[in-house]
């Protein structure tokens, strides 16, 4: 999704960029000497890294999270605004969308040398990837040219183009793989396809399912049967059954259908869900009413609507299911919500304009990219403290966490 923050945010943190470099590196290295001594202790083959595109300046910031410091920062395409870590290879997907109307490419890092290894060409102004569990494809949303792309990694090639609706701007891969969930924003619509391997004729003819004003976001249950559109020019989500097959069935009768099952009312402008890990819950992050939603997955209720922050725009569910942290755009905040009590615990002071976040692979960090002010906020945890600030390009918009050990 790109990047919400207004230009005359953008033009104020470049112009206070450079001065910041040096105040930057200096609390960096005064935190990490007083480290705490229970941050995990790494193999001496281990590596981490968090990869922030910043949009402005057409680069990727590579962040070390072993030592927490910058490595380097990698120029890939134009206009970087989303990026996607592999769950097979030591690679890492940014997609550059371009200048306004143009084509848009795929860079490919490799994360062992962190150099940009390929890129790869799509259509007009993609804006989001997915990929598939295996790790082989990618689907990338060409928002300009109302297309998927679809690529095949290791050939580093584009092998199928799909139509959809106008501006595509979410495309979700189930979890079985066997389904492609596509929001298309400006069509007010959602795209769906069956990708098993019985339908593999049918898999470029989607079923549409109108009525989603703004459609924006898209989750999918762990267990790959139901899926939640955004409507964030509404107030509403979209549950939608995917008639999962039984086990023991080849459905080989008839394609795959699929039910909008309700709408659900939430609050205004929800532009962004979050899916807490077990699947049992999702949070609406509302922009507009400056709250959350809760919703119940299996019962498609909606328990509750929270006040949560300033322009909120991005939220995250810690791994054990038990708190949600919400990144809001109109603030320096990160707020902190007790999943299981239903309230909010506290909040986080970071950066100015706080818009995408990640944890890191252990869980013990949190990574706040923070959009007006062009920097890396890194959250501890387990004390949810701020523990350092480093800086960025211009207008950073996104970030992925890689983990993996050299052979």
């Amino acid at each position: 999704m790109t990047n919400p923050s207004s230009k005359r945010g953008f033009r104020n943190a470049q112009g206070g960029h450079a001065a910041r470099l040096s105040a930057f590196a200096l609390l960096a290295l005064t935190l990490t000497a007083c480290r705490p001594h229970d941050f995990p202790q790494y193999p001496p083959n281990y590596r981490e890294y968090a990869y922030v595109t910043n949009g402005g300046s057409g680069t990727v910031t590579v962040l070390d999270v072993v030592n927490i410091r910058i490595d380097r920062e990698l120029a890939v395409g134009q206009n970087p605004v989303a990026i996607a870590a592999s769950p097979t290879r030591n690679e890492v997907y940014v997609v550059n969308s371009g200048a306004e109307g143009a084509q848009g490419s795929v860079s490919v890092i490799d994360a062992e040398n962190n150099t940009v290894a390929a890129t790869i060409p799509v259509h007009r102004q993609p804006v989001s990837i997915d990929l598939d569990p295996a790790g082989a494809l990618a689907y990338v949303a060409n928002s300009g040219s109302n297309t998927i792309s679809v690529l095949d990694l290791k050939a580093r090639r584009e092998v199928a183009q799909i139509a959809v609706g106008e501006e595509p701007v979410s495309a979700r891969i189930a979890p079985d793989g066997n389904t492609l969930v596509v929001a298309n924003r400006r069509g007010n619509s959602v795209s769906l396809f069956d990708l098993g391997p019985a339908y593999a004729a049918s898999a470029h003819k989607p079923q549409v399912i109108e009525g989603c004003p703004g459609a924006s976001d898209a989750v999918i249950l762990p267990d790959s049967s139901k899926a939640f559109v955004a409507c964030s020019a509404g107030h509403q989500i979209m549950a939608i059954n995917l008639d999962k097959a039984p086990a023991n069935s080849s459905r080989t009768d008839r394609p795959q259908t699929y039910r909008l099952e309700s709408l659900l009312d939430v609050g205004r402008a929800p532009i962004q869900l979050a899916l807490k890990p077990d699947g049992g819950e999702l949070f609406a992050v509302n922009s507009l009413s400056d709250s959350i939603s809760e919703v119940v997955t299996t019962t498609d209720d909606v328990d509750g609507a929270h006040m949560i922050g300033d322009g909120p725009v991005r939220g995250l569910v810690s791994s054990d299911n038990s708190l949600l942290y919400v990144g809001n755009l109109r603030s320096q905040e990160v707020t902190v919500y007790a999943i299981d009590d239903g309230k909010l615990i506290g909040s986080i002071h970071v950066g100015d304009g706080p818009s995408a976040l990640a944890f890191s692979s252990a869980g013990h960090l949190l990574f706040v990219v923070d959009a007006r002010s062009a920097d890396i906020s890194v959250v501890r945890t387990a004390s949810r403290s701020l523990f350092t600030m480093l800086p960025t390009g211009r207008a950073p918009n996104a970030i992925a966490v890689k983990a993996f050990k050299l052979p």
